[in-house]
C-alpha cells in the first residue's frame, strides 16, 4: 500500500448576503489574529494561544493558528504579506462534507464561524477529484487541515485528504515510458514495443506554445506595470495568468498518466533534475524561460497522479539524453530545438525528433538498470523538490517547497 495526500479544491457556490458577510467576518478576524500573533513574534503554541484566544473565531481556527504562527515567526515574512495572502485555516475537526446526489448541487461544506455557529454552503469540486471526495465522505480517506480562500470575491475551500492505494504487482514484463520535459514540446512520452522499436510517441506541442506565450506576456506586462509603480496590479495579473498555466500543467500531466495506464505494468521514467536550476547558464533570457517551466510542479503532479493509478515512477541520470542517438548511442547535435541529428554516418538515424529521441534515451537508461530514486538530505533548491507522493499544497510556508496550486473551477 502507498499513502497519498492530495489537496481537494471546492468552489463555494455564490453564498447569499448573510453567509457572505459571515465569511468576511471570519476572514477579517483570522487575519487580525494572525497579524497580531506574528507581530508579537510567537514562537511557541502557548505564546500564540495567548494572543489568538482573544479573537472572535472558532476553536478550530484558533488551534490551526497556534500550530501555524510559530512556523512563520523567524522567517522572511512581513505582516502585510501575511494579512493579504494567507487563507483561513481550520483543524480537521471543524469542517465537514455532506453529499446529496439527488440535488442539482451534490456537495456541501460546513465552514466553522464561531464555536456555536457554522455555515453550510453548496460547493462545486474539481471534477477530477470526485473519487477523492467520495472516499473522504465514505471514510476511506482521512481529512487533514482545511483552508478557506477569498479570490476576488469568489470563495474556495481546500481540504487536505490522505488515503492508502494499492500498488500494482510488479512483473518482469515492464513497459518503461520515457518522459521528456522540453521547450518545444511541454512533455513528450515514448516507449519501445516488444521488438525494441519506438512506439506511439505522444507530444504536447500546443500546450508548450501556450505556456511560452503566457509567460512571455506575463514578463512583458508585469515589467511595464512595475516600472509604473503598479506592484499590486502586477501581482494580481500574475496570479490570474499562472492559474491558467497551472490548468495546462494539470491537463498535460493527467494525459501522461492516462497514456501510461493503457499498459499492464508501466513505469514512468523521469530525468533526475536535481540542481538543474543551479546548473543552467544559457544567458539571461533562456535562463528566465527555463527556470519558469515548473519542473518541480510537473514532477510532483506526475508522481501523485501516477501513484493514484498504482503506476511506479523512477528517475535516471539526465546527462546527454537530448544529445545521444537512441539507436546507435553516438553523440549527435541539435541544429534547432525540435531536431536531433546523429553524427554516426553508418546509423540509419540521420535526423529525428529531438524530444522523442530524448524520451527514448530516458526509458533506455532505466532498461539498462539505472535508477536514481533519491531522498533529500539538505534544503537545496532542486527541480524535484516537492516531488513526493503529495498533491501541490497551497500555503505560503508550503510554497517554499512546492509551487502554489491555484486551479479554478467555474460553477
Amino acid at each position: 500500500m502507498t499513502e497519498l495526500t492530495e489537496t481537494l479544491e471546492l468552489k463555494l457556490v455564490e453564498p447569499n448576503a448573510h453567509k457572505h458577510r459571515k465569511l468576511c467576518e471570519t476572514k477579517r478576524a483570522y487575519q487580525d489574529a494572525l497579524e497580531a500573533a506574528f507581530n508579537t513574534n510567537c514562537t511557541t503554541q502557548t505564546e500564540a494561544n495567548d494572543v489568538v484566544v482573544n479573537y472572535d473565531l472558532s476553536g478550530y481556527a484558533k488551534n490551526a493558528l497556534k500550530k501555524y504562527v510559530p512556523q512563520l515567526c523567524g522567517g522572511s515574512y512581513v505582516a502585510k504579506e501575511i494579512d493579504d495572502d494567507h487563507p483561513v485555516r481550520f483543524t480537521n475537526e471543524g469542517p465537514k462534507l455532506d453529499h446529496k446526489p439527488q440535488n442539482g448541487i451534490e456537495w456541501y461544506v460546513k465552514i466553522p464561524h464561531h464555536d456555536d455557529y457554522h455555515l453550510w454552503l453548496p460547493a462545486q469540486p474539481n471534477p477530477e477529484q470526485r473519487e477523492w471526495l467520495e472516499a473522504l465522505h465514505a471514510g476511506d480517506a482521512t481529512m487533514g487541515e482545511c483552508r478557506l480562500f477569498d479570490r476576488d470575491g469568489e470563495w474556495y475551500s481546500h481540504i487536505v485528504a490522505t488515503r492508502d492505494v494499492e500498488e500494482r504487482p510488479s512483473s518482469a514484463d515492464e513497459t518503461p515510458i520515457g518522459v521528456d520535459i522540453g521547450e518545444a514540446s511541454l512533455l513528450t512520452v515514448c516507449h519501445r514495443d516488444e521488438r525494441g522499436s519506438p512506439a506511439t510517441p505522444n507530444l504536447w506541442n500546443d500546450e508548450g506554445k501556450q505556456v511560452r506565450r503566457f509567460r512571455e506576456t506575463y514578463f512583458t506586462a508585469t515589467r511595464r506595470l512595475q516600472q509604473r509603480g503598479s506592484e499590486r496590479i502586477a501581482e494580481s495579473y500574475g496570479d490570474s495568468l499562472w492559474r491558467q498555466i497551472d490548468d495546462i500543467l494539470h491537463t498535460v500531466t493527467s494525459g501522461v498518466v492516462a497514456y501510461a495506464d493503457q499498459f499492464e505494468n508501466p513505469v514512468l521514467v523521469l530525468e533526475d533534475l536535481t540542481h538543474i536550476r543551479e546548473n543552467m547558464d544559457y544567458g539571461a533570457f533562456m535562463n528566465r524561460r527555463l527556470h519558469g517551466w515548473g519542473f518541480a510542479k510537473m514532477h510532483a503532479q506526475l508522481r501523485y497522479k501516477a501513484a493514484e493509478k498504482g503506476i511506479r515512477v523512477e528517475t535516471v541520470n539526465p546527462a546527454y539524453t537530448s544529445k545521444t542517438c537512441h539507436c546507435c548511442g553516438e553523440q549527435g547535435y541539435r541544429p534547432d530545438q525540435a531536431t536531433f541529428k546523429c553524427s554516426n554516418s553508418e546509423c540509419w538515424v540521420s535526423e529525428y525528433h529531438a524530444d522523442i529521441n530524448a524520451a527514448l534515451n530516458i526509458a533506455d537508461r532505466y532498461l539498462g538498470g539505472e535508477s536514481h530514486s533519491r531522498e533529500y538530505t539538505d534544503g537545496d533548491d532542486s527541480a524535484e523538490e516537492g516531488g513526493r507522493l503529495t498533491g501541490p499544497q497551497d500555503s505560503q510556508v508550503d510554497a517554499e517547497a512546492q509551487q502554489l496550486t491555484l486551479g479554478a473551477y467555474a460553477s
